[in-house]
Order: structure tokens, then C-alpha cells, then sequence
């Protein structure tokens, strides 16, 4: 009468051991499963939400954890305080490279401009963002980290101003609702070529000013400045046809309302570029000149089209591995890497420092 449950027992304590096993295998292959791919239905961290639509336009909420950046200036912020300082290379007598002051006895160069952060809280700059002034409008080519109290920095720009080349101001100040529209910003970031950043900005510029009547078109003719052009009223009242500062006000709040941290954007129904943050307050503090990047690249695009449904956009933002190389490491300050995968580019930056130990910024753009 005891054998029969002293065998039982056996052969429970064998099932509950395979049951432990397989669930231990199971969870084992989860941990080690690679990035989630297009169209397995996973969403990984980050979650996209139906798009906001605008004509040709839509823009697609991207939902996830949200960090603490408050301790991060913005370079607007910075210049408007005077404690950021954009100079042109030349006018120092150092620069600050690997840590350490190296003498520079050159003059004024295209794509180098020397930065000074005077503030107490770590500076922190986008590719894509325009500085008007010196002897050329210019737009930041990488995406980096300004430690407080830091400069003279070397930094790496291309001009957006071609065929001008006099000073207009001994420093230079932000288009604070003014980013380079993603196809400008692209050969910057990804090819890190002048002469396909001016073609870019010149195809832009024309692109614009054929929409515009023969009189207005006449009152851009005479400057080839990628940011004169999209601040002239003509261009104003253009852009404006997008729902102008209202739209950008309540997409901002619909963002804000749904948790967003980023956005992915698509034009005349192929999804191009996504910006993605580390907190719905940093998105808010660049949304006006985010928007109105995406809207300029809406507006010179050359076809019409539907827009793209939310699986895409979703898909887009799940493919993020590929060939991870490390551009730019500065100790205890940020890492910046390259991602390249089929058919797109992903760069994010992230943080090294204790209170911002996390990615910051990820910009993903279609090849």
C-alpha cells in the first residue's frame, strides 16, 4: 500500500523537474533573443501610436520610458542667457581636443566653429540645429554632450549658407524655430559631405521658392541662406498652410497628452526619419523646431501620396540592431554610435554621466 504513492511521488517530482526545465529554457531564450524584427508583432521599448496627419504629412507618436533630463541645456536656452558662446575657429587661442588645449593658429574654417558652454549644466547639441551669424550660416553635424563649464570645444559643422563667405557677426546666434529639414540633415549625418549638403540646401531653397508667386518668389532670389529663405515671410505664410504655430501647439499637447517621447515621421506615404528622446520634456523643448523641419521636408517633396499606415511606422522603429560601430566616445560624457542595417542609419547618443546614464537621442533615417 505504500508503493504506489512512493511511486507517484517519483514520477511527480520527474514531471515538475521537466516542467521547471522547460520553463527555464523558455525564459533563457527570451533573454538571448536578438532585437525584435519586422513583423513579429513585438514592439520592443518603443510603442507607436496612429498617426497626427497633415496633408502630405503624418507623424506618428512613439511612446517609452521617460528619464529624468532637466539637468540638460538646450542650445537655445544656452544662447538666449548668453552662456553658451558660438564663435568661429580663429578668433581663440586654443581648443579643447581628448581633454587637453591644443594651440590653433589657423583662420576660419567651413566646418569648424569653436564652442563655449559657461553654464552649470551639461550642454547638449543636436545634428540638424542651425547657427546664423560669422562668415557662414551653419548647422551641427553630430549629435554630442557639452560638459558645464566646457571650452574652447571644436566643433564640426557644414555651411547651409553657400556663397557667402563675410563676417556678418563676431558670433553667432540660433534659429531657435529652425532645424535643417531630414534630407538636409542626412548627407551631414550620415555622409558628412559639404558638397552634398549645399546641393541639398540649393534643391531646398528652389524647391520653395517655385512655390511662391512670381513677386515673392523674387524677395528670396537674392540669398542662397537655407535659414533666410525658410524665415522670409513668403515661406512663412507657406509653411503656414500646415496650420502654422496652432497645429504645432496642439500636436505638441497631443504628444504631451499620450506619454510620446518621439515621433516617426513619414512623407507622401513612405516613412522617412525618426526622432526619438529620453523624456517627453526634452521632445516638447525641440518640438517647434522639429515640426517645423518636418513640414519644410513635406513641403519640398516632389510627389503626392498616401500616408503610411501605423504597422510601418512601428516596423521602422523595432529595426534598430545592425552593425553597431562606436564614432565618438568622450569619458564620463556621452558615446555616440552608428547603426547601419538594410535600408536605414540609426545614431543615438547616449549619456555617461551618473544623473544621465541613458540614450538621450536616436535618430533613425530610410537609406
Amino acid at each position: 500500500m505504500k508503493a504506489a504513492p512512493q511511486y507517484a511521488s517519483k514520477n511527480g517530482s520527474r514531471w515538475l523537474f521537466a516542467l521547471g526545465s522547460s520553463l527555464l529554457m523558455g525564459l533563457f531564450c527570451l533573454l538571448t533573443a536578438g532585437p525584435s524584427r519586422a513583423g513579429t508583432g513585438n514592439e520592443g521599448p518603443y510603442r507607436v501610436l496612429p498617426a497626427i496627419r497633415r496633408g502630405n504629412l503624418a507623424i506618428f507618436p512613439v511612446v517609452a520610458k521617460s528619464w529624468n533630463t532637466s539637468q540638460l541645456l538646450t542650445l537655445d536656452e544656452g544662447v538666449r542667457t548668453g552662456e553658451v558662446v558660438v564663435t568661429e575657429a580663429g578668433n581663440e587661442q586654443g581648443l579643447v581636443r581628448g581633454g587637453q588645449v591644443v594651440p590653433y593658429r589657423g583662420g576660419a574654417e567651413v566646418n569648424r566653429l569653436v564652442l563655449y558652454n559657461n553654464s552649470d549644466r551639461p550642454l547638449l547639441l543636436l545634428a540638424g540645429e542651425i547657427v546664423t551669424g560669422g562668415k557662414q550660416d551653419r548647422v551641427i553635424g553630430a549629435d554630442r554632450i557639452v560638459p558645464p563649464k566646457g571650452g574652447p570645444i571644436d566643433l564640426d559643422v557644414f555651411c547651409v549658407e553657400p556663397g557667402r563667405w563675410t563676417e556678418s557677426s563676431a558670433k553667432f546666434g540660433s534659429m531657435g524655430a529652425l532645424m535643417a529639414q531630414p534630407s538636409v540633415r542626412t548627407p551631414a549625418m550620415a555622409e558628412q559631405n559639404q558638397s552634398e549638403v549645399w546641393d541639398r540646401v540649393r534643391a531646398s531653397n528652389a524647391s520653395m521658392a517655385n512655390m511662391l508667386s512670381p513677386a515673392a518668389h523674387g524677395a528670396i532670389a537674392g540669398t542662397s541662406s537655407y535659414a533666410k529663405v525658410f524665415a522670409s515671410p513668403p515661406v512663412e505664410e507657406k509653411l503656414a498652410a500646415y496650420g502654422g504655430v496652432e497645429a504645432e501647439h496642439a500636436i505638441l499637447e497631443e504628444l504631451r497628452s499620450k506619454g510620446a517621447v518621439g515621433v516617426v515621421v513619414a512623407v507622401n506615404g513612405r516613412v522617412e526619419w525618426a526622432d526619438v528622446f529620453a523624456s517627453t520634456d526634452l521632445l516638447a523643448k525641440y518640438w517647434p523646431k522639429l515640426m517645423r523641419s518636418y513640414v519644410a521636408e513635406a513641403m519640398t517633396s516632389v510627389s503626392n501620396g498616401d500616408v503610411s499606415e501605423p504597422g510601418e511606422a512601428q516596423a521602422f522603429m523595432n529595426e534598430l540592431g545592425g552593425g553597431r560601430e562606436v564614432v565618438e566616445t568622450e569619458s564620463g560624457i556621452f558615446r555616440r554610435t552608428e547603426t547601419v542595417g538594410e535600408g536605414y542609419r540609426v545614431f543615438t547618443l547616449r549619456g555617461l554621466s551618473p544623473g544621465s546614464d541613458f540614450d538621450v537621442h536616436i535618430t533613425k533615417m530610410a537609406d
